[in-house]
């Protein structure tokens, strides 16, 4: 794309995506939760920083909290403007610093082929607040002051490019000039000794240098954390809350003994990743760990899997085979599902548990072993007892030393550390650059019940992971595709700048339901006036009127034909 237009488009789409909820305390752009602060504030934190790290220091500081604050918005303004031009979707950005109130932008030049990773823009900037907090507390500067602007406008630039644009301010309104002014171009297009390219920009192979380098710092963290938290490792398993550090310090004292251990908890809290912990953390650790799955072996032949088969047994036993406790051999064998043994399987587990022997299927000979049991359920093995459907003195047996491990619910504040876990865990198998997950994301991981546990989540990260874009933060509909966002529900702008009245869908979704009801409607002609209205409200903008009815594009390109409007 050559030089455009200048000419900035209406920005209401992106003043509709900012949303307010009142009653929660919260303000967000897309899924970003954002902060209405006093512009004051800002000038004093800026004046603390100048005075406690002084003047190169502080700016570095604040033109980094710049950047990092315009790829956000790069991020979102292209979630926004999905079907508009190229420049369009560029110009979000300025848009984006004068809605919130920085600056007030008027581009002057704009060439760019993100293609060829060509780019060249000018842009006039009036009224910028850092130029007025800094004549307010020091007069005139000799140099340009709008730190954090210059910052911004090179964050959300090289987003868009897919590679660092600089910017520089070459006049300040600070400096006695009528207004600010600032130049950008890749990094490369700048002097190779400009301080000032060094001071707050990353190319593009150091930013995956460093990516790299989190990834490591991640897994010394995990590896610090447990060894400082245990004397075990727990594979694919980390926690720092209260009840998930009770049931590892009761797993500690566990691996100290040799005493058979039963673990309970529901599906996918991890028993299996506690019973290789545990065997990890004992005397038995050089020795091999066998895990049986109990419920996925028919009951026919859980006898022989578990415990070996002799040749000439019954039909088909060619030969003589080792069951699962010969090959765990004075190490552990960890047996899920355990309610489901069958009932001589039981019997033959309590002979293993208190004569340390056992004889193979088709076999007199007795042969003693010494293995450690870890058995786990999710059912209530006390209720199977009393159903007869488990052995009361098999169960007495294993219950000497229960250990319970709490559901994801019960432990919320781990969910952060999982999240980094478990992102750097599928970044790095899919060789995929994710920038985390956005606020919105993070705030319904901790609010979600989770009873699939630790499963559930780790798989609703790793398909967060394949289905984001390179260098995007993974999003609400990459988790929980099938829930509506509530976003959608919450206050927002008019045109005026005054922050809209409630509907009755934000204030009582029932309520509005209910008093339609009231009179006799038509479910159909209703629809059609929805959306007549709608696409009357958005000047014919599909993508925006499919937006405001939390609809697909091509859904409601689909309900426009049904009611025979032109699309």
């Amino acid at each position: 794309m050559g030089a455009t237009e200048l000419t900035l488009p209406l920005s209401q789409d992106l003043i509709d995506a900012i949303r307010f909820d009142a009653r929660e305390g919260k303000i967000w752009f897309g899924e970003q939760r954002m902060l209405l602060l006093h512009a004051s504030g800002f000038g004093q934190l800026r004046k603390e920083l100048i005075a406690s790290l002084g003047s190169e220091r502080a700016k570095y500081f604040l033109m980094r909290f710049g950047y990092h604050a315009g790829m956000k918005d790069a991020e979102v303004s292209q979630k926004v403007r999905p079907d508009l031009s190229l420049k369009e979707t560029f110009l979000a950005g300025p848009q984006m610093h004068t809605i919130r109130g920085m600056v007030k932008v008027i581009p002057t030049s704009l060439t760019f082929d993100r293609d060829a990773g060509q780019y060249y823009g000018e842009f006039d900037w009036f009224d910028s607040y850092e130029v007025s907090n800094h004549q307010k507390e020091h007069g005139q500067s000799s140099e340009p002051v709008c730190w954090s602007l210059l910052g911004y406008a090179s964050g959300y630039t090289s987003f868009y490019m897919g590679k660092s644009i600089i910017y520089k301010e070459t006049q300040c309104g600070a400096m006695g000039h009528s207004h600010c002014k600032i130049v950008g171009k890749p990094a490369e297009e700048w002097e190779e000794d400009d301080p000032e390219i060094d001071r707050f920009m990353l190319p593009d192979p150091v930013q995956d240098e460093l990516f790299a380098l989190r990834c490591e710092l991640v897994k010394l963290r995990e590896q610090e954390f447990k060894r400082s938290s245990a004397n075990f490792t727990l594979p694919n398993s980390i926690g720092q809350s209260a009840a998930y550090q009770a049931a590892c310090h009761l797993l500690e004292k566990a691996a100290q003994s040799k005493v058979s251990v039963l673990l309970l908890g529901e599906t996918g809290v991890g028993k299996e990743a506690f019973a290789r912990g545990l065997h990890a953390a004992s005397d038995r650790a050089e020795q091999p760990f066998i895990a049986v799955n109990c419920a996925s072996i028919p009951p026919e032949l859980i006898e022989s899997e578990l415990f070996g088969v002799e040749k000439g047994a019954y039909t088909g036993a060619h030969k003589s085979r080792l069951g699962r406790f010969e090959r765990a051999q004075s190490g552990t064998i960890f047996l899920d599902e355990i309610v489901e043994l069958s009932p001589r399987s039981q019997a033959a587990l309590l002979r293993v548990l208190q004569e340390q022997e056992l004889e193979r299927v088709g076999d007199e000979n007795i042969r003693h072993i010494d293995v450690r049991v870890v058995a786990a359920t999710n059912e209530d093995l006390a209720e199977a007892v009393q159903k007869g459907t488990f052995r009361a003195d098999l169960y007495y047996r294993l219950n000497v030393f229960p250990i319970h491990i709490p559901p994801l619910r019960e432990r919320k504040e781990d969910i952060p550390l999982l999240t980094e876990y478990f992102l750097n865990k599928y970044s790095s198998l899919y060789k995929k650059h994710v920038m985390g997950i956005s606020d919105r994301s993070r705030e319904l991981l901790m609010q979600y019940d989770w009873p699939g546990n630790i499963r559930e989540f780790e798989n609703m990260i790793e398909r967060g992971v394949i289905l984001t874009e390179h260098n995007h933060e993974i999003e609400t509909h990459h988790l929980f595709p099938q829930q509506k966002s509530a976003l959608q529900y919450l206050s927002s702008l008019n045109t005026q700048g005054y922050m809209a009245k409630e509907t009755c869908f934000t204030a009582n979704q029932t309520q509005c339901v209910e008093h339609l009801l009231e009179t006799p409607f038509n479910l159909d002609e209703l629809e059609e006036q929805i959306i007549q209205l709608t696409m009357k409200k958005t000047n014919g903008n599909i993508s925006e009127a499919a937006r405001r009815l939390g609809l697909t594009r091509p859904a409601l390109a689909y309900r426009l034909k049904k009611v025979a409007m032109p699309a």
